[in-house]
């Protein structure tokens, strides 16, 4: 018996990070195609075929490594087993020159938009995707501005592309009536306000200028800046010495990765989530944020502004007086961060995992 369509999670990790999101809010809506699911995790209700569990970015350089092996000699024999007509993987890795017939997912081309010198993630992509994205049968990605980079970095033809907006969860990431009552808010409740950021501490993700822009508020002392992601030694440090060198010790915390659970609690709390990023694929924290009703403050460029829309205040994330003239206005007109707050919950209302999924599937129908 054949299987129509396998979908790859091999990607999947305990961490939540964008990718795992999207790979497990999308696959529920594609249960009619009736697929096998290549995973190491249990999903009823599904068929699963088993794959190695240390495929992950969880497990570092050595974990995509094994991925991309697993990917190229694997699982061309898997789907040659299983008679599979499709293979739909979320993210752009798939096996090249062979018989398998493939869509994949692009998230973002950022290791090209801020390349380094001899980052395996540059070569990645410099080497290894393109490949990948010419040989698919077609390309999903996340937003206008990732489709345009498609055809701008890969000069992949614009007919090969379908833009379909991600979701985010409504059940999880909502207003919460008593903002600064949660329970478990202890863990990280402060003496002021606080300024909230959400994701990595890459250079592209723009901390540096974002914590220079918090010191020059006229009223710094009266409010906290929160950066809420993994710290990295690559660049947290850098952070740190920023912070003392400023002398805001006091006023900017390091949360490190804080759990998906903890996630709504400490949006809801936040005074604004500011998220000046220089580049974003999609940018689920901007999402998250206007659907607790939190006010958002981000960047001009990239996908951004297609994710909030009139919803959110957008800088010029280059410019460090523009991001603190924002943070200035958010704190001092609490009118302002009623409207955000509403515009937001109305904005984030037209996003969501169903028209995420049932726009997927009918791309994928094309295509079985």
């Amino acid at each position: 018996m054949s299987t129509q369509i396998l979908i790859n999670l091999s990607v999947i990790s305990g961490k939540p990070t964008g990718i795992t999101t999207y790979a497990n809010h999308l696959f529920p809506y594609l249960k009619s195609l009736a697929p096998t699911l290549l995973t190491s995790q249990r999903f009823p209700h599904y068929t699963c075929y088993s794959i190695p569990g240390n495929l992950t970015p969880d497990q570092g350089t050595q974990g995509h490594f094994r991925r991309l092996l697993w990917t190229q000699f694997q699982l061309p024999q898997i789907y040659k087993k299983l008679k599979s007509h499709l293979l739909f993987s979320p993210i752009p890795e798939a096996p090249l020159y062979t018989n398998c017939r493939f869509v994949v997912m692009f998230h973002d081309s950022i290791p090209l938009r801020f390349p380094k010198r001899f980052s395996p993630l540059t070569l990645y992509h410099r080497y290894y995707i393109p490949h990948v994205l010419q040989q698919a049968q077609h390309i999903i990605c996340n937003s206008q501005s990732t489709a345009k980079d498609i055809i701008d970095f890969y000069q992949i033809p614009a007919s090969k592309i379908t833009p379909i907006l991600l979701g985010y969860d409504r059940n999880h990431f909502c207003p919460r009536p008593e903002r600064f009552e949660h329970e478990g808010m202890e863990i990280y409740r402060g003496n002021r306000p606080y300024f909230l950021y959400i994701g990595r501490q890459d250079p592209y993700k723009n901390l540096q200028r974002l914590i220079t822009a918090f010191s020059k508020l006229p009223n710094y002392q009266d409010y906290e800046l929160w950066l809420t992601g993994p710290t990295d030694s690559r660049y947290t440090p850098v952070l740190q010495a920023q912070v003392n060198e400023l002398q805001i010790t006091n006023l900017v915390k390091f949360l490190d990765y804080v759990p998906y659970s903890e996630l709504p609690k400490i949006i809801n709390a936040a005074m604004a989530l500011v998220f000046p990023s220089l580049w974003e694929g999609f940018g689920f924290p901007a999402l998250e944020a206007m659907a607790c009703g939190t006010p958002v403050i981000t960047s001009n460029i990239s996908s951004l502004p297609e994710v909030t829309g009139d919803a959110a205040i957008l800088i010029n994330p280059y410019n460090i007086a523009e991001i603190a003239e924002a943070m200035q206005t958010i704190a001092s007109n609490s009118e302002l961060r009623l409207r955000l707050s509403n515009l937001g919950i109305a904005r984030a209302n037209q996003f969501s995992w169903e028209k995420t999924g049932q726009a997927t599937l009918e791309v994928l129908k094309q295509f079985i």
